[in-house]
């Protein structure tokens, strides 16, 4: 017989089955309990690497006295890191409301 017990246990044991249990070497996101792809991990390694370049470029313009340069370079990453945290909010909440409007035969 189904009952509301059996069908919360078999949610758990999908849950669980279909988590990762690896992290996101992620510097710039924070960590949160949610499940993340590897397509996540990757876009946003890729998004930190690009930030990162920015930065340096940013550095090796202020050696040779480009400060008109290192300030772009400085707005376009702080725009970037914008952008990142935007869709990282973007994509969680997607997650989250894909989660709630699972049945619990699930």
């Amino acid at each position: 017989m189904i009952t509301r017990s059996n069908l919360a246990d078999q949610l758990r044991e999908y849950q669980l089955r279909s988590k990762h249990d690896w992290a996101s070497v992620s510097f710039f996101a924070s960590t949160s309990n949610l499940t993340t792809s590897r397509v996540d991990v990757v876009a946003f390694v890729i998004w930190e690497l690009v930030i990162l370049a920015f930065l340096v470029f940013s550095a090796v313009s202020l050696y040779f006295r480009h400060m008109q340069l290192a300030f772009i370079l400085v707005c376009i990453t702080l725009l970037l890191l914008l952008c990142m945290k935007i869709t990282k909010q973007v994509s969680v909440a997607g997650k989250k409301k894909r989660r709630m409007l699972l049945p619990l035969s699930m």
